[in-house]
């Protein structure tokens, strides 16, 4: 018997159809609704709890998702004392109008997330990160794109299998919400549902970006990451600047010699050895055919500071503009950025001072394959150790996440996705590291070795997340959308193939 074809399993252009109704008729209300809630993350809202934001958009999308009447779909958000809610949905397998194929115990795990980034400055005078604004199929707001639509188009790609009566694997959704704090509730609601996930043969994680919005994008591998508090204190309070500067050392100038020891200031270069590692060939393959396709636009795509330059226009520059090095910078390459600043006044109320500190919240991120809490334990020991001038330096450590690289590909999920990229995009799929942090990734490879990883997103060129105006391109979110309802079905297809064929195995 002969196996059947992507293009078989599922009519392309009647999903794109249905699901992209799906966003112009309901969708886009739900999406602008929640972007209009301030759900912080847990790291950004202290009083997360007491706020009730993030209750409020997983109930709303709770709400939202049961109202589909889905058969078969049952949910339920899952609340540990103490911890950030998280919603478990499942709908069991179907064969659809086809034979019976479909194994009933293999899962397609779909994520996301609905905590935000916090506001951040500088958005547009008619934008806002909790005023919501679609433009030119741009939807404006903090957490739209990243990635509150996950769950929305998780729940239209099922929708429109079910619309074409397509055979799919089970599916089980796990949507939490303190991802922008390093997912630590997670853990714990992974562990206590572990035996409700069951057999996950396929992992579709919607938070992660595009290189183009042209094509269905891929994402190979993900950086870790280590924040925290790196602090300088050489006074118990401000003194005379007059009277102080020249025998008392500056605050800000041991900070600049403690950093020193982790970054070369010249060329950002990370200095300890064991937070680079080696890219495996694949990714460096993967990286050079992605260089080829986006160019210049590896670096464009970022909005440089520019001014005038006698009679021209002068922008700042890049490290590199070499396409295939700026991709390995972003994605295999430690760095590292300061993110926040304590102990500086404002301008207006900046006098001749000394002050008695300097903190900095920095974020580190490590290679896919360094291990995030051995960087800790080395970073604290680097930064804190034989202080100049014996002022106290402390790193107080906000957590850390090991990064994570894709598991091989298999055969039928390559097809599929090359299949799926070309019916909705017209050209291949795409593979592109992403210099972010997912930590569900790494600890679902760890509990799932033999699953595929269907990592992608809508975060494209000066989308912007975590800064100001992010945007959701729609286009390709719609696109995206079905995109995994065929992946899907060919998942099911794929089972199906192989039961023809261990059933003709046996009758032979």
């Amino acid at each position: 018997m002969n196996a059947r074809t992507p293009e078989s399993v599922l009519n392309a252009a009647q999903a794109l159809d249905q699901v992209s109704n799906a966003w112009d008729n309901d969708i886009l209300a739900q999406l602008k609704a929640y972007i209009a809630v301030p759900s912080k993350s847990p790291m950004f809202d202290a009083d997360w709890s007491q706020h009730g934001y993030l209750d409020t958009v997983m109930r709303n999308a709770a709400t939202w998702v049961e109202a589909q009447k889905i058969p078969g779909l049952k949910l339920e958000i899952v609340r540990m004392e103490g911890r950030t809610p998280v919603m478990f949905f499942e709908v069991p397998a179907s064969n659809g109008d086809g034979p019976a194929t479909v194994d009933s115990n293999q899962t397609v795990l779909m994520y996301g997330h609905l905590d935000k980034q916090p506001e951040f400055s500088g958005w547009r005078s008619d934008l806002g990160p909790w005023t919501p604004k679609y433009e030119n199929g741009k939807l404006y707001g903090r957490g739209g794109a990243d990635d509150g639509y996950a769950v929305y188009a998780s729940i239209a790609a099922l929708q429109a299998l079910k619309s074409q009566k397509a055979a799919h694997p089970r599916i089980v959704g796990l949507i939490e919400t303190c991802e922008e704090s390093g997912s630590y509730d997670l853990l714990p609601y992974v562990d206590a549902l572990r035996p409700r996930l069951g057999d996950v043969a396929l992992v579709i994680c919607l938070d992660s970006g595009a290189g183009n919005y042209d094509q269905l994008w891929l994402t190979s591998s993900l950086r870790g990451n280590a924040t925290g508090v790196l602090k300088v204190e050489v006074l118990t309070e401000g003194v005379h600047s007059g009277d102080a500067s020249g025998l008392v050392p500056s605050s800000f100038r041991i900070m600049r010699q403690v950093l020193d020891r982790l970054e070369d200031s010249a060329t950002g270069r990370l200095l300890p050895a064991s937070f680079h590692c080696e890219v495996p060939a694949d990714r460096l393959a993967q990286a050079q055919a992605t260089a080829a396709i986006l160019g210049e636009e590896v670096y464009k795509r970022f909005p440089w500071a520019h001014y005038d330059c006698d009679g021209a226009t002068a922008f700042a520059l890049p490290t590199t503009t070499d396409p295939l090095q700026a991709l390995l910078n972003r994605t295999w390459t430690p760095t590292l950025s300061v993110t926040g600043a304590e102990g500086f006044p404002d301008f207006k109320n900046a006098g001749n001072v000394l002050r008695p500190y300097t903190a900095f919240k920095i974020s580190l991120r490590l290679p896919p394959l360094v291990d995030a809490g051995t960087a800790v334990k080395e970073l604290k020991a680097l930064l804190e150790d034989n202080a100049p001038y014996q002022a106290r330096v402390t790193f107080e450590s906000s957590g850390g996440a090991t990064g994570w690289n894709a598991p091989s590909t298999a055969p039928w999920f390559e097809q599929a996705l090359n299949a799926a990229s070309l019916a909705q995009f017209g050209a291949p799929c795409g593979y592109i590291g992403q210099g972010g942090t997912i930590p569900l990734m790494s600890m679902l490879s760890k509990g799932f070795p033999k699953a595929q990883m269907m990592v992608c997103g809508v975060l494209g060129p000066k989308s912007n997340a975590h800064g100001p105006n992010e945007f959701l391109h729609v286009p390709y979110a719609k696109k995206l959308t079905a995109a995994v309802a065929q992946v899907m079905a060919q998942m099911a297809a794929s089972q199906g193939a192989d039961s023809d064929s261990a059933s003709a195995s046996s009758a032979a």
